[in-house]
């Protein structure tokens, strides 16, 4: 007995800072345990609250081991002198400290306001640029970046302070409700009459197609698929029908059902859909001329 209490004595500082380093992972695996059984059980948990909780646990985490290691450093007696060194330079080392952390300490910054301001959350369908063609889903909001998952299923990884200065288009902000464009071009001997019927047929009777009529528009009369000609072109006369589906998933698989079932119809009324053709002429070469000697 008096031999492992000398050993405790002899090994004290030692013991007591592993001991709060394991406390340190113990409270920490406790927390995130206890956290995620409350939120399962928790009845306000939509896309718009698990972001804001997703974060916060993300942000209670770092913080709890923060405050452990640092408690298990300020344990040990020869880290004292560092510490006073580092007090006494304290000017130079927040400057280079603030210089190494500012693109860190940015990422924070701005998913905490991302958390706030909620431009974004978990399950949003966002698109960061048309030209490029990075859109996706959000997939998580760390502290440092936020995660799109494509719909090739790849991974988007882009740090906080850049996309919060980026011009993001949302598709599930406020009004999830998608109105896409459908743009077919016809022929000028066509009826046009009968192909802007065929367009609107096609799309109300689409099962993912919405009426976002109001009753007054209802009882004004008005069609619950708008069909009008927007352009008169080379060749073909363009039709455009305004198709609405309750998200933009729903919307691309109404755009491309509806493309083809306008096409079949088109096929089956005479309806033609013209496509550029050029005529190529060749002139025969000019008769090369005798240059007789006289």
């Amino acid at each position: 007995m008096d031999t492992i209490i000398s050993l405790i004595q002899e090994y004290e500082l030692t013991i007591k800072v592993i001991f709060i380093i394991l406390s340190t992972f113990f409270i920490a695996f406790i927390f995130r345990r206890a956290y995620k059984k409350v939120l399962e059980r928790s009845e306000r948990t939509d896309d718009d609250h698990l972001t804001t909780y997703k974060f916060l646990e993300k942000l209670i985490t770092i913080t709890i081991y923060l405050a452990g290691f640092s408690y298990a450093i300020s344990q040990i007696p020869f880290l004292k002198p560092v510490a006073q060194s580092i007090l006494a330079g304290a000017g130079i080392f927040a400057i280079a400290v603030g210089f190494a952390a500012q693109q860190a300490l940015g990422n924070i910054i701005s998913g905490v306001f991302i958390v706030i301001s909620k431009p974004y959350k978990i399950n949003d369908r966002i698109t960061l640029d048309e030209t490029t063609g990075l859109r996706g889903i959000v997939e998580d909001i760390s502290l440092r970046h936020t995660v799109i998952r494509n719909f090739e299923n790849q991974r988007i990884i882009i740090p906080n302070s850049l996309i919060s200065n980026q011009v993001l288009v949302n598709s599930s902000f406020e009004d999830p409700k998608v109105c896409r464009f459908v743009d077919i071009g016809v022929s000028y001997s066509c009826d046009l009459d009968l192909a802007k019927n065929i367009m609107a047929d096609e799309v109300e009777k689409h099962p993912l197609n919405i009426d976002v009529r109001t009753p007054e528009d209802i009882e004004n009369g008005m069609p619950r698929v708008t069909v009008r000609v927007v352009a008169m072109l080379e060749s073909s006369i363009s039709l455009r029908a305004w198709a609405w589906a309750d998200d933009a998933a729903n919307g691309f698989i109404l755009t491309c059902d509806v493309l083809e079932s306008i096409k079949k119809r088109f096929d089956k009324e005479g309806i033609v859909i013209p496509f550029p053709q050029r005529t190529i002429s060749y002139l025969k070469p000019a008769a090369q001329s005798d240059n007789k000697e006289i």
